[in-house]
């Protein structure tokens, strides 16, 4: 099954239930409402509050795809500078600073996979310092000053990262669509639509698009939501692991 898929086939049980009570209410003669102009009006409402919060949450997702390749891309560089010294002028320092780089990216990919703590990440970040003092007879000012700059960007990306997981996009947003949409598979429940089978097909496909967006919209508010089994395609951290990869290589080769 595609991953593509995964979200769609994860509702259709609810969708089944939905049927399964549609039958039973029209087989007893349950059908109490008329489908009318008010009916149709709260539905479209409810698909435009949707599709706001869409709006709103692909900002968020954009952005977060971002951070794992900047994170990668920082770490590489801090590491880059040991293995200049490495290679000029002390290995047992350069090494220990790439090291200190690849310990950093080990738990950093763990901490994208709900594995660590964000606290532990930023201890890591926080003994790049003893390695920054091992340099200062090795390496220029300005050089330092660059790699303070780029643990402090590690931070930040970390942050924006935690935020992101841990705040919901307008949190009384999913509430309301929540609730018109429960009150509209009801009242789907309870609509007498003529012919029945025609009506079974608006029922299930409308509850269907509206439920799935529901999910949909949980799903992306977290893109980072590895562990967690979301239905929808977290960010990529191809370029992260391609970055730890290359570290624990480059210590293989330069033991």
């Amino acid at each position: 099954m595609k991953p593509k898929f995964n979200l769609a086939f994860k509702i259709l049980p609810v969708i089944a239930l939905i049927v399964i009570v549609k039958i039973f209410v029209h087989n007893n003669g349950m059908e109490v409402f008329s489908l009318n102009a008010l009916f149709t009006a709260i539905i479209s409402a409810n698909i435009f509050l949707i599709g706001f919060l869409v709006s709103g949450v692909l900002s968020d997702y954009k952005e977060s795809e971002k951070i794992p390749t900047d994170i990668s891309s920082i770490i590489e560089s801090i590491a880059d500078e040991g293995k200049i010294i490495y290679k000029t002028k002390d290995k047992k320092i350069g090494r220990a600073m790439v090291e200190r780089c690849s310990t950093i990216c080990n738990d950093i990919s763990s901490w994208f996979e709900n594995k660590k703590k964000t606290s532990a990440v930023m201890k890591d970040l926080e003994e790049l310092n003893d390695n920054f003092i091992l340099l200062e007879g090795l390496s220029q000012p300005p050089y330092l000053a660059r790699l303070k700059n780029e643990q402090n960007l590690i931070r930040k990306n970390i942050n924006r990262a935690h935020t992101i997981k841990d705040t919901n996009f307008i949190g009384t947003g999913y509430a309301i669509v929540e609730i018109i949409t429960i009150l509209l598979v009801v009242g789907f429940i309870f609509i007498k639509i003529e012919p029945f089978y025609e009506g079974m097909f608006f029922v299930s496909f409308v509850s269907f698009m509206l439920i799935y967006m529901i999910y949909f919209l949980k799903g992306l508010d977290d893109p980072f939501g590895y562990g967690k089994g979301s239905a929808v395609e977290n960010v990529s951290l191809k370029p992260f692991l391609q970055t730890k990869m290359r570290l624990e290589n480059w210590l293989k080769e330069n033991k």
